[in-house]
């Protein structure tokens, strides 16, 4: 016999003997059956008895209580969004970065055939970066 026709051989009787031991860990003897009313009946109580915590997170403490009204802190907010203290919300980067580099280019000296002739002889004189080399 083979080595490897050996192993699956080892394989597939450790897997049929910890299927069949395995299952058996399982099993609830008749000592131990309790039944689906019980259960929800233990459960009810528990949360009931405050046991169960609700939602995703049991806040074991409170959170404490605010020292500013609702309007002390809508009037800050707005402060600070008058002031730019609540950080940029992605607009003031866009028009920065590209609307800003837009406007400076769509006003050229040149016309298009010039900006094509110059291109042409960079292209003669082998003055173009190659691709990739650009920075």
């Amino acid at each position: 016999m083979k080595s490897s026709q050996t192993k699956h051989l080892l394989t597939g009787i450790t897997l049929a003997i910890a299927a069949a031991f395995g299952s058996a860990a399982y099993a609830q003897t008749e000592g131990q059956a309790v039944s689906r009313a019980d259960v929800k009946a233990q459960a009810r109580a528990a949360n009931m008895a405050g046991q169960i915590a609700a939602g995703e997170l049991a806040m074991s403490t409170p959170m404490p209580a605010s020292t500013r009204t609702r309007e002390q802190r809508k009037a800050e907010t707005l402060a600070a969004a008058r002031n730019g203290g609540l950080g940029s919300n992605g607009l003031a980067l866009y028009r920065a970065n590209v609307v800003l580099g837009q406007q400076a280019l769509a006003h050229s000296t040149k016309t298009r055939d010039e900006r094509k002739a110059e291109t042409l002889q960079a292209a003669r004189d082998h003055k173009l970066p190659r691709p990739g080399e650009l920075s």
